[in-house]
Order: structure tokens, then C-alpha cells, then sequence
């Protein structure tokens, strides 16, 4: 069995965060296998929070300027693209802000839900020279990897006008394998992960989120031998019952703030997914113990009469 050792932990600003991870030992040749699938994975498949769009008071097209504030439409879309949000975010929210001037506008300003948060509030988005009130709203989502801003709004109100958005919570991955130090032959190798984060998640965490991403992606290629005898029709009716899975969300089991979270944080979004766990499998969970794994178990039961997996 291998393990997993933080070499190197350092934070150079709030929105660059490092860790340095070795991996092993493994066989030789499943450093390069295991180095590619993480890395793929941590900078396409990790899901971030990014704002989409913004309506701004008075201005109908990004070539536009706003008398008495110094930048242009173009250089306030490229600051708010900039900020980095975290926290836990299910659907697209829109949030203001309302400034008078002469100021300074950071996005400290941005009136947010409890939810989320900023990760550097100190994020210039436009100084405002005179004395005129600033309103804007901010459309903020969630995704994955890199949105153009051709993409179609998804708000039905008008007046918004789409950002380019940067959701990708790692910035960078770096991984080469060394000969592992804790046996003298060369047939064992460890891999040497670097993991670069804009902030609104840990290195660890990362690793962690998509290591559980790659095993639900194995996962799903594994075969079982079944019965000969097992009709086409057992299976379609079997099919059919996964497939209804698939389609509810975990929030129809009403479990509490805490124990909800976690599920989220594991990538647990609907009662498909959590079937495939045991109610052991959920203490290794991060924050998440005893009493949420039974109120959970319970829930299940109680709910859908369905029991976890032994």
C-alpha cells in the first residue's frame, strides 16, 4: 500500500497557495499512469466559483465609459474577472454592489451571501474620481475550466454583460517520478506531485477531490460476472432503478447543514452516488463523523427504505 507524504506547504499570497506531495512507492511505470490522470483532472475537472456576468447602471455595451470614474468598461470587466471567490454555491446567485464617490472600489465591496466569500478582498475593481453613485450587479456561478464570454447568460434578465470566467481552482501541476529511496531496487518509484491553487482550495484538498473523481470514473469500468440466468429484462428494470438514482438530488433526504456540506465537499450530489458508499466509507469523509454518518443511514432509510452498502 502506498502513501501519500507532503514534502513542501507554503503560502506566497492569498491567491497562490503550494504544496508539494511524493506518492508512493509504486511499481515502476504507474508514476507516469497516476502523474497524468491527476494532473488532467486537477486543472479541467475541479469545479470553482467565478462571477458571469455583470449589469452596470447606465451602460448597455462593454466599449461604453462611465463619466467620472477612471476606467473604462473593458479594463472593469477584466478586474472582476479577477476575483476569486470560495465557499459552497449550488446555483447562480446575483449579488451588488452600491458605491458613492470619490473611492476606491475593491471587491470588498460586493455585498455577498453568507455562503460564499472572497478569497483576496483587496481585489481592485475601479476608482471612482467624483462624486456619483456606482451600482452594479454580478451574476456568480459555479463550473469548471474556462468560459468564454460568447456563452449565454443564464439569467433572464437583461442588461448583463458576460465575462470571461476562470473557474479553475489549481493553476498549475508539475510531476516527475525519482527511484523511491525506501528500497534499493529500481523496480519501486515514487511520483512527485506540485500542486499550484488560486486559493479558494487547499493543495490537499485538490488532490483529494480528484482522486475521488478518477476512482467514480474507474469505477464505473468494472465488470462483474452475473448469472447467465439473469434475464434482459431483470437488468432493464435494474437499469431503469439506477437511472431514477441518478436523478435525485441528495437534498430530499433534508440531512443537516453539516452533514450536507460534506457530501458536497466529497462530490456526493445525488442518492446514486451515495449508494456506492458504506456508512464506514463516509467517517473517512473530511469533518464528517459519527453522528452525521447514522443521520444519514437513517434518512435513507427512512425516506427511500434503501440502506447503505455493507
Amino acid at each position: 500500500m502506498f502513501q501519500i507524504q507532503c514534502l513542501e506547504s507554503k503560502s506566497e499570497t492569498t491567491t497562490s497557495l503550494y504544496s508539494k506531495f511524493s506518492i508512493g512507492p509504486l511499481a515502476k511505470g504507474q508514476g507516469i499512469t497516476i502523474g497524468n490522470a491527476l494532473r488532467r483532472v486537477l486543472l479541467s475537472n475541479l469545479q470553482g466559483i467565478a462571477i458571469t456576468g455583470v449589469r452596470i447602471a447606465g451602460v448597455k455595451h462593454e466599449f461604453s465609459t462611465i463619466q467620472g470614474v477612471k476606467e473604462d468598461i473593458i479594463e472593469i470587466l477584466l478586474n472582476l474577472k479577477q476575483i476569486i471567490f470560495k465557499g459552497n454555491l449550488d446555483s447562480g446567485i446575483v449579488a451588488r454592489l452600491v458605491c458613492q464617490g470619490p473611492k476606491i472600489v475593491t471587491a470588498k465591496d460586493i455585498e455577498l451571501p453568507e455562503d460564499i466569500s472572497l478569497v483576496e478582498e483587496r481585489q481592485y475593481i475601479v476608482s471612482i474620481a467624483s462624486n456619483i453613485s456606482l451600482e452594479m450587479e454580478f451574476l456568480i456561478e459555479r463550473g469548471e475550466g474556462y468560459s468564454l464570454n460568447g456563452k449565454k447568460i443564464s439569467i433572464d434578465q437583461p442588461g448583463f454583460l458576460a465575462i470571461d470566467s476562470v473557474f479553475m481552482p489549481v493553476q498549475k501541476v508539475n510531476f516527475f517520478v525519482e527511484t523511491s529511496r525506501s528500497n534499493a531496487s529500481s523496480e519501486l518509484e515514487n511520483l512527485i506531485l506540485e500542486i499550484y491553487t488560486n486559493g479558494s482550495i487547499e493543495p490537499l484538498d485538490a488532490l483529494s477531490s480528484a482522486s475521488q473523481l478518477l476512482e467514480k470514473i474507474f469505477g464505473a469500468l468494472s465488470i462483474t460476472k452475473s448469472p447467465m440466468r439473469t434475464s434482459f429484462v431483470e437488468n432493464q428494470m435494474e437499469d431503469e432503478k439506477q437511472q431514477e438514482f441518478d436523478n435525485i438530488m441528495i437534498e430530499e433526504l433534508e440531512l443537516s447543514v453539516r452533514a450536507y456540506n460534506c457530501l458536497r465537499r466529497a462530490n456526493v450530489h445525488t442518492l446514486s452516488d451515495l449508494l456506492k458508499y458504506s456508512q464506514e466509507d463516509l467517517l473517512e469523509f473530511k469533518n464528517f463523523g459519527q453522528k452525521s454518518a447514522d443521520e444519514v443511514a437513517e434518512s435513507l432509510k427512512k425516506r427511500f427504505n434503501k440502506t447503505l452498502r455493507k
